[in-house]
């Protein structure tokens, strides 16, 4: 019986030919084509547009701009005809998260909005009084 775990141990504890000949040539990993093309598209910025109808469509706008790679154009004009109130407090919903990712927000026209994340600002006109 003490001879059957001293095999048992052997078997075990020794590395066997395949290992061996895979200790002896080079570990190389071959990535096939997928793998630049998916780095390409991580990288890649999205703008990406949103229709505001009701305030939990913000829910969306929010998600994709905490993922970090997505500048979010958003038509608030459905939800500004529809109930100021609700515009108002899905606004600020989305400034809040603005300032929580290093983002910024801003309105493009009377009916729309952009929101940028962290790597993205918005520029801006500064007016001037000539006087």
């Amino acid at each position: 019986m003490k001879d059957f775990f001293l095999q048992l141990k052997e078997k075990f504890t020794r590395p066997t030919e395949e290992e061996e000949d895979f200790d002896r040539t080079d570990n190389y990993v071959e990535l096939g084509a997928n793998a630049s093309t998916t780095k390409e598209e991580k990288t890649k910025v999205i703008v990406r547009p949103f229709v505001m109808e009701e305030f939990e469509d913000i829910k969306d706008v929010l998600d994709v701009l905490r993922g970090g790679s997505t500048i979010a154009l958003i038509n608030i004009k459905p939800l500004k005809e529809k109930d100021l109130v609700e515009l108002k407090r899905a606004i600020s919903k989305l400034r809040k998260t603005c300032e929580a990712i290093d983002g910024d927000i801003a309105g493009f026209g009377e009916d729309y909005v952009v929101a940028v994340p962290y790597f993205a600002r918005i520029h801006r006109n500064s007016v001037v009084n000539d006087e």
